[in-house]
């Protein structure tokens, strides 16, 4: 079961949900903001000259700040709100970055466009049923040589409730969750760069989403020719605060409180084509 255009229309009023908390975003950005952390930043290295592409590039933020640090840059989404957002804020900006409007696994498949390097983070695969036509998509718009970089929450974590307990959400469950897309920018606050204090906005639109295990990612990659450079794991959440007791640290990461045992919240992999 996977109702496309319900997804489609649930990520379109949380986009509009989510940029009513950030103000002037371009002129965050004329300024010389950029919204990319540390560990995103270490995987990718010097992007400089570098032709990339941003697979699921939400409102383009992210895109931006990669175009900033020298790359040329692509990013493909399937919200006409979050696309028509990216382009407005890239000529608000003054900051060049191209901005495609369709599904990522078809937009991947039927391009002629080739690139240095994939990057997807937060909150990516989990909205597409099938990982292997990811990968295989993946595999083909990268350049021999190409790198994927993706850095992503840790599966692990949709295991446990809001006060860390085991929930009926199995880590190996197969799927579908059907819920509305939420407004976690209104709940993470600052850490997503967001009012401090605003009410999260109405979604009652139902989304289709899937659980893909770290090691079903790793194998994913691998059976489709990827070479794993580099895999980590780390025990806090940049930006959102996905379970509502985790502790706001420096550098706009979440954490367990004090007393419980620290697991991973998320992973980075780089692997080469």
């Amino acid at each position: 079961m996977h109702d496309y255009d319900k997804t489609r229309e649930s990520w379109n009023r949380a986009t509009l949900n989510h940029n009513s908390h950030k103000g002037d975003q371009a002129k965050f950005f004329r300024n010389g903001g950029n919204t990319l952390f540390p560990e995103e930043l270490e995987f990718l290295g010097d992007i400089k000259g570098q032709t990339l592409v941003h697979l699921q590039c939400n409102c383009g933020q992210d895109t931006l700040s990669l175009a900033a640090r020298g790359a040329n840059v692509v990013g493909v989404d399937f919200s006409e709100e979050a696309i028509g957002f990216a382009k407005k804020l890239s000529a608000d900006s003054g900051i060049k970055g191209e901005f495609e409007l369709s599904e990522v696994v078809n937009w991947m498949q039927n391009t002629d466009q080739r690139f240095d390097i994939a990057f997807a983070s937060y909150g990516a695969t989990c909205w597409l049923p099938d990982l292997d036509a990811w990968a295989e998509g993946v595999q083909r718009v990268l350049k021999p040589g190409g790198r994927l970089v993706y850095v992503e929450f840790h599966p692990m974590l949709w295991c446990f409730a809001e006060d860390f307990s085991a929930t009926e959400d199995d880590y190996f469950h197969p799927g579908p969750y059907i819920e509305p897309v939420n407004d976690y920018v209104a709940t993470s606050g600052g850490g997503l760069l967001g009012s401090e204090e605003c009410k999260p906005g109405e979604n009652n639109i139902p989304a289709t989403s899937w659980q893909h295990g770290l090691a079903k990612m790793i194998d994913t990659l691998a059976r489709h020719g990827f070479r794993i450079e580099a895999a980590k794991e780390y025990p806090y959440s940049n930006g959102c605060c996905i379970l509502e007791g985790l502790v706001e640290k420096e550098g706009r990461r979440y954490t367990w409180p004090e007393g419980i045992a620290s697991m991973p919240l998320m992973y980075g992999i780089s692997a080469s084509r």
